[in-house]
């Protein structure tokens, strides 16, 4: 993605600011949630904050800029502070998947109903970083929720899962990392399907 600075640097500055923004709410809101279920550890440690510095992983921040694949900082959490133990963990993951899809949402609304108020047509910088916060919202949400350690999707099969499939619990949290970097590596095919039905869902709810 970094031969866009040159070949087209307003693209990749829609490109940087959105996939900051995406980032920084999305641990915002883990560090919220926690937080509201009764755990301070995010807060005291300064991340229930949308400041992106406080968010930002150097290297993830540096790889999405260049290969289109990164992370932002983890927000830490005690589980045992959570009120509910079974399903804390899980609201926690999932308020940031959770984050993405309501900002999409809000962007798609202000796409269709209040951007063809203001007259700029659909080729202007204004409508291509909406369109990509819409994407790039789409895109952390839906692959975050997918159920491998350690992205937030695991989180919720945990709870999900009874205690007979305990196995399965310790199988994927000690082999997820490996799991995940497979998928990485070598699911160009599901990622480029994953992306393919993401863009032609949202030109369907814009009308494009």
């Amino acid at each position: 993605m970094i031969e866009r600075l040159f070949q087209d640097p307003i693209y990749f500055v829609i490109t940087a600011v959105g996939i900051v923004i995406a980032i920084s709410v999305h641990e915002f809101a883990h560090a919220a949630m926690a937080y509201y279920l009764g755990d301070p550890t995010a807060k005291n440690e300064g991340r229930l904050t949308l400041n992106p510095l406080s968010h930002l992983d150097l290297w993830g921040t540096l790889l999405l800029l260049l290969a289109g694949f990164g992370w932002g900082k983890p927000v830490p959490f005690n589980p045992y502070n959570l009120r509910n133990q079974r399903w804390g963990p899980a609201l926690v993951s999932l308020a940031g998947p959770g984050s993405n899809l309501v900002m999409a949402l809000m962007f798609i609304a202000f796409l269709k109903f209040v951007y063809p108020l203001l007259n700029l047509g659909a080729g202007n910088a204004l409508f291509d970083f909406l369109y990509f916060l819409i994407i790039i919202n789409m895109v952390l949400m839906t692959f975050n929720l997918l159920p491998v350690p350690p992205l937030d999707g695991s989180k919720l099969l945990f709870a999900i899962l009874p205690t007979s499939m305990d196995n399965v619990k310790e199988f994927l949290q000690r082999y997820g990392f490996f799991i995940l970097i497979g998928l990485v590596l070598f699911g160009g095919f599901f990622f480029s399907l994953m992306y393919s039905v993401l863009i032609g869902g949202v030109n369907l709810l814009l009308g494009l």
